[in-house]
């Protein structure tokens, strides 16, 4: 072999090993991240959503949204969508209707899926015992999707509001068959829980915003964690907004966008070095 096709060899051998070592780097780098996933839910559900998913998204520290597709205010949070294309969009399976002062139902003609006045019923717990009928849930579920997919362009994954639409073994059948045929992602496999972190339990944006940056700083490297919320705002909207067992929605919400917006979330979360992923970012091999 001459010297100059053996120094060849040499070249290639020694460039093969450093690309190897170097995705191999990367990897592990990559693993070594903290990378949080942070979803606005129930956008769609009124014109207060609409507008305060949009700013966390835009202005904050969510990329992921999702949009329930039987509500009233849901062709509004396409137009929204529709002209912000980048953004990870879930369709937020909905067969609930929880809010006293406002209701919807199905978009497809499907008496077992609704009360006597033709809404869904309020809580999971009522659907979980409803004797709702498979093909009028399917057929529901598939229009909520196509729905969707149509009006808004970037949509990625599948969601179940209030848990009602996968809450049974069989939903949940039905939901990763959707998800399959329409390929959109479901359940993210590599999720590590959030530990409870006085979230639920604080009563004023700064006490919010304490617990918010307090979990950050828990977080450990290597992990994917998802965290979700529902940003609003406090508008009469919002304040008209309730039900027997949640008083406080509009502040609550509003608090919520408070806390996605926040600089000092923001400051921490560059201080800590947390990546911050959509759906699909986090569903990656």
């Amino acid at each position: 072999m001459r010297k100059s096709e053996l120094n060849i060899k040499r070249i290639i051998f020694v460039t093969g090993f450093c690309l190897g070592l170097l995705v191999h780097f990367l990897s592990f780098s990559q693993e070594k991240k903290i990378r949080l996933l942070v979803r606005s839910d129930d956008m769609g559900s009124s014109h207060a959503a609409n507008e305060s998913c949009m700013e966390v998204l835009s202005n904050g520290i969510s990329r992921s949204v999702e949009v329930m597709v039987p509500c009233p205010w849901f062709f509004e949070s396409a137009r929204m969508l529709r002209a912000n294309p980048k953004i990870d969009v879930g369709v937020h399976l909905t067969l609930t209707s929880e809010w006293e002062g406002i209701k919807w139902g199905p978009i497809t003609p499907s008496p077992s899926l609704t009360d006597a006045d033709g809404y869904f019923v309020a809580t999971t717990g009522e659907w979980y015992n409803k004797p709702y009928r498979m093909n009028e849930v399917e057929k529901e579920l598939r229009k909520q999707i196509e729905l969707a997919v149509r009006e808004i362009p970037n949509v990625t994954h599948l969601s179940s509001h209030m848990g009602a639409a996968d809450c049974k073994p069989e939903l949940k059948e039905l939901v990763k068959k959707l998800a399959k045929e329409y390929k959109l992602i479901y359940e993210l496999e590599k999720i590590t829980p959030i530990p409870d972190f006085g979230w639920s339990k604080a009563k004023t944006f700064a006490e919010k915003e304490r617990a918010f940056v307090a979990m950050l700083k828990t977080l450990k490297a290597g992990n994917i964690y998802l965290f979700i919320e529902h940003p609003a705002n406090e508008s009469d909207e919002m304040k008209a907004v309730g039900n027997k067992n949640m008083t406080t929605v509009a502040s609550d919400r509003h608090w919520v966008t408070m806390v996605f917006t926040s600089p000092e979330v923001a400051k921490t979360i560059k201080e800590l070095g947390i990546e911050i992923v959509d759906y699909k970012q986090a569903s990656e091999k």
